[in-house]
């Protein structure tokens, strides 16, 4: 996986920009009014304003590092390469950084809330209906646990990706509807097989052993699949993201510990298995055959157009890498 982020440490005290009568030198001769001005004490020429820094990106950057930073001792002779943002530069910059936590943004703290609250509703009410129904020996229970399974697969993608790598959790990192229309029409599709089946045949027309087989298998990988693909997300930190990069930056790294030593693309082995298994569980023939043929088509373009890249990005390393490790989806190599 390829790291989509980055940081910089930014110039302590930017806004520092005051003249010391005590200790300011002389304007050297030869210079048009407006050519330079005082900093630190040090006259220096004036640098275009063309060349000044984003005044987002510093806020964004102080920020990040948690302030403005400690003052950085600097040599007086020399010439800086950038003019530091003005006071008013830095307030617009904060004030366009906040914005985007606002309703309705890409990083909207009450949406946040409101989709963990929901999620974290749905989880509870189905795992209890689900217990329930098992209680009673009704074979509907399929139905809530696959809800549980969804809430808890959702949340689990914000979870980990505003653990590990926060600057890149937004609303859209819980993949309730950036997937697309089709990955809801399909889910929403498995729920309508299964209510069928249980209205129009209640009793499995399979042999009882092998229905128990099944329903076994789905659960073992419908836990492989979720567990893989959290723990990818985890070891990648800030190199994962739901987003393909297709150009490669100074942060980009190439992961090959852990998981990753094993299978090059966890997170899709893991999505793929996870999807099966809740068909199996649900006990779903046609979203079974569905699912599988989908899936298996996205991720054979989606891992053949990214390992293209990765090959661009990184270049023979990546070729071995590739050649020791596996995908781990069937005819997908």
């Amino acid at each position: 996986m390829v790291s989509n982020e980055s940081g910089e440490q930014v110039d302590g005290n930017i806004m520092d920009n005051g003249i010391d009568d005590a200790t300011k030198l002389e304007e050297p001769a030869g210079l048009q009014p407006g050519q330079g001005e005082y900093i630190t004490g040090t006259f220096q020429p004036r640098v275009n304003a063309s060349t000044r820094r984003n005044p987002f990106n510093d806020a964004n950057n102080m920020i990040s590092a948690g302030g403005i930073g400690t003052r950085t001792s600097t040599n007086s002779t020399s010439t800086p390469s950038h003019t530091p943002p003005t006071s008013e530069e830095i307030t617009s910059a904060l004030n366009t950084y906040e914005r985007a936590f606002f309703p309705g943004q890409p990083k909207s703290l009450s949406g946040i809330a409101l989709r963990a609250f929901l999620l974290g509703l749905s989880l509870a009410g189905s795992v209890a209906l689900t217990t329930y129904l098992l209680y009673n020996a009704n074979p509907l229970w399929r139905a809530p646990f696959f809800l549980a399974s969804l809430s808890l697969f959702h949340f689990l993608e914000f979870y980990t990706t505003a653990l590990t790598n926060s600057p890149g959790a937004r609303v859209s990192s819980f993949l309730l509807s950036s997937n697309g229309s089709a990955y809801n029409i399909a889910h929403g599709t498995a729920f309508a097989e299964l209510l069928l089946s249980h209205l129009f045949l209640p009793q499995s027309i399979l042999p009882h052993p092998i229905h128990t087989l099944l329903l076994l298998t789905g659960l073992i990988l419908i836990t492989i699949g979720q567990s893989t693909r959290t723990l990818a997300m985890l070891h990648a930190g800030s190199n994962f993201s739901h987003i393909v990069s297709h150009t490669k930056k100074s942060s980009h790294e190439l992961v090959t510990t852990g998981i990753y030593s094993i299978l090059r693309h966890p997170s899709y082995f893991g999505f793929f298995w996870w999807g099966i298994g809740t068909q199996l569980v649900c006990g779903n023939v046609v979203c079974l055959v569905g699912y599988a043929v989908v899936l298996w088509r996205f991720f054979e373009r989606r891992i053949g157009g990214e390992e293209k890249l990765l090959v661009n990005f990184f270049g023979d390393e990546y070729v071995q890498f590739r050649a020791r490790t596996r995908v781990g989806i069937p005819f997908i190599n």
